[in-house]
């Protein structure tokens, strides 16, 4: 951030401060603070990205309501073939050039930002995703717009933290907050934002992130009200069981919405291996999906966006029995057509329509065989909705909630709730992800392992990999390799072939067991004393897989090579450790526990970091040599704290009580503070990394 932007940052704060009377303001009663403008944010964000829907609607049709169907119908074909396929012409490159987390559906992106980046989301995504999914859905992509204004809520959530300065979990509650904002804004449903971002986004019931979370979910409620009216979004009849005797059907109906969302994440993300397979540039092929929803419009219009008409239709008990079953099939092939070839948009408004539709078709067919014991299949396909919504996402309460204050229909709440409940469980014994966390598995990233799986699977060798190491050639002499050997602190040397490529690598240990064996002296050389069986592993290998390597071997380093073997660098233990007690830290955003150790007892200190503080180990330099830490006065001097000391002789850690303790170059010290301010002692003490 620049100096201008710190500087107005810091002037908002302290008047936010002085306005109510704190010397000093604890960082959640800020965020409880900020919440209100959070959800004002998203509220008018919801606002604003349903015009930017209608704008491109009427562009591309020239109307703008929702009965779209006719207005399709009186289309010649190849009207309808070429808005998709135009629509697919702008959103590709936007989203390809400038934001490519605004591709798909957008809440799996929102959901990684929360568990692996502590909330942070670009600014820019803002005015993408809005753009991008518009265009998306306003030309006939078949996707819905709540996901993308989970990610829009989200992405203005974060920027207002990072703002004033916020990180860890305190961003990531002012993100959640956007999330639940948007949700509570597109559907006029408080209870179901918060609901949706504590259960899916979040995972985290504590009242202290609650309370933002529901201040931000109703402000952003009330501006939508205000503009839009305090109505359901599906104004239809209300509906009760006709008997007790029902909740089996409705329990049967939990197990096709179950298998149902199961499908539909499957095919969604075969869709998009599919695309990803073809021989374009990647920002072309949403054309190319562009025109086959064109395609099928003629056949079914009621997948053109949204499809909010056709969903009222369906609760109503006004579709045909074929038609129903139509359309469980063709919504799951155009949204994921949609999204696989690079799409913008939302999959929540498309597992309503495919609820319905399952819904609706198993309500005409049981109301049809026992009319004496069942209701209408309106009925059915209201509980279908919330069905597969909570099998597709795994969040039961939420799709609850969200499917009750849709419709507002209270008597139908048992059978919503059983079918709901059913589906999520059906779902989980069937597919281990979600619609959502499916898409981060994919990345490696595994939200259900926690923070150490999920970092070590989605972080690459070439995040830690050290290229200073120690190489010879290997047909160097073994007086060559004694005179290296001698002047490398290292234990580990790798030889190498003329090409570079890595043949094997050299232990010190092997060195001494033949220095004093002269007659070997002129017959041996580097290949001679290297152990061939060392594992590789490339760059692009996961940390994950690093570590298998590092503890089936046992050793504390391997080399990374390139395609061809060609030595590259290590991967060692101490740099993945480095690499994750970074993450952990400024995951948990709380501080540094020290142990302190010696004969018989053991001590554990806290040390408590302030925002926007960091924690880093770093190897003293030449500059540090020879000097004491009080000498060295680096909190004096750069504001930054020394936690921890590992001697490079000995290899022992000491926590830093004797200021008149000699730094050695090499030595590594954990240290903490600010990020500038780290920078700033590195830059001057000439460290490295």
């Amino acid at each position: 951030m620049s100096s201008r932007v710190n500087g107005w940052r810091n002037a908002l704060q302290k008047t936010v401060h002085r306005l109510l009377g704190y010397r000093k303001l604890d960082a959640d009663t800020f965020v409880l603070i900020l919440s209100p403008v959070v959800g004002l944010a998203a509220g008018l964000g919801a606002i604003g990205f349903r015009k930017l829907i209608a704008l491109f609607q009427y562009l591309a049709l020239g109307f703008t309501g929702e009965q779209i169907s006719a207005v399709l119908n009186a289309m010649p074909w190849y009207v309808k073939l070429l808005i998709p396929a135009a629509g697919g012409a702008v959103v590709g490159p936007l989203v390809y050039f400038f934001a490519r987390e605004a591709k798909g559906h957008g809440v799996p992106e929102v959901m990684e930002a929360v568990a692996m980046r502590g909330g942070l989301i670009r600014p820019r995504v803002v005015l993408v995703k809005s753009l991008a999914s518009a265009i998306t859905i306003g030309t006939g992509g078949s996707v819905g717009r709540e996901g993308p204004i989970v990610q829009i809520g989200s992405a203005l959530g974060s920027t207002i933290g990072q703002i004033f300065g916020l990180t860890g979990q305190r961003l990531r509650v002012l993100l959640s907050c956007g999330a639940a904002g948007g949700i509570a804004a597109t559907f006029n449903a408080p209870v179901a934002g918060v609901f949706f971002s504590v259960e899916i986004i979040l995972g985290n019931y504590a009242i202290h992130t609650l309370s933002p979370l529901i201040i931000s979910s109703v402000l952003a409620t009330v501006i939508s009200r205000a503009y839009f009216g305090d109505l359901p979004a599906f104004l239809i009849p209300t509906h009760a069981m006709a008997s007790a005797v029902e909740i089996v059907f409705f329990v049967l109906l939990g197990v096709l919405a179950g298998i149902a969302a199961v499908v539909f994440t499957k095919t969604l993300y075969a869709m998009e291996d599919l695309f990803g397979k073809i021989k374009l540039p990647e920002f072309t092929k949403a054309v190319l999906g562009g025109l086959i929803i064109g395609l099928g419009l003629s056949a079914f219009p009621q997948i053109y966006g949204v499809g909010y008409e056709t969903i009222t239709k369906l609760l109503r008990g006004e579709e045909l029995l074929g038609m129903a079953l139509l359309l469980v099939a063709a919504k799951i092939l155009a949204t994921s057509i949609t999204i696989g070839s690079g799409g913008s948009g939302g999959i929540f408004a498309p597992s309503l329509l495919i609820g319905a539709s399952l819904g609706g078709a198993f309500g005409m067919i049981v109301h049809g065989l026992f009319p004496g014991v069942t209701t209408v299949s309106g009925a059915y396909a209201v509980a279908g909705m919330g069905a597969v919504v909570a099998a597709a996402t795994r969040g039961p309460i939420a799709a609850i909630a969200i499917i009750f204050e849709m419709t507002g229909d209270y008597k139908i709440i048992l059978p919503i709730m059983t079918a709901c409940i059913i589906a999520s469980l059906v779902a989980t014994r069937l597919s281990r992800h979600s619609i959502y966390t499916l898409k981060l598995a994919r990345r490696g990233v595994h939200l259900d392992e926690g923070l150490e799986a999920s970092l070590m699977r989605a972080a690459k060798v070439r995040d830690v990999m050290e290229q200073q190491a120690s190489t010879l050639p290997s047909k160097a002499p073994l007086a060559e390799v004694l005179d290296l050997t001698s002047r490398s602190r290292l234990v580990n040397h790798y030889v190498v072939d003329p090409d570079g490529r890595v043949k094997g690598v050299m232990s010190i240990h092997e060195v001494r067991k033949v220095i004093n064996q002269p007659s070997l002296k002129a017959v041996l050389i580097a290949e001679d004393l290297a152990d061939e069986s060392v594992p590789t592993i490339t760059p692009d290998g996961t940390l994950a897989e690093a570590i298998d390597l590092l503890f089936d071997r046992d050793v504390e380093e391997i080399p990374v090579v390139d395609e061809e073997g060609k030595f590259l660098g290590v991967v060692s233990k101490h740099g993945i450790l480095d690499l994750y007690q970074r993450e952990a830290l400024q995951e948990a955003g709380k501080g540094l526990k020290v142990i302190h150790r010696d004969d018989q007892t053991m001590r554990l200190d806290y040390i408590e970091m302030g925002e926007g503080h960091r924690v880093v180990t770093i190897e003293a330099s030449a500059e540090m040599a020879g000097k004491t830490l009080e000498q060295l006065r680096l909190r004096r001097d750069y504001g930054v704290n020394v936690a921890a000391i590992r001697a490079a002789r000995t290899g022992a850690s000491t926590p830093p009580t004797d200021p008149r303790r000699v730094i050695e170059e090499g030595d590594i010290l954990v240290v903490m503070g600010a990020e500038a301010d780290i920078q700033r002692m590195k830059k001057s003490l000439h460290i490295e990394g």
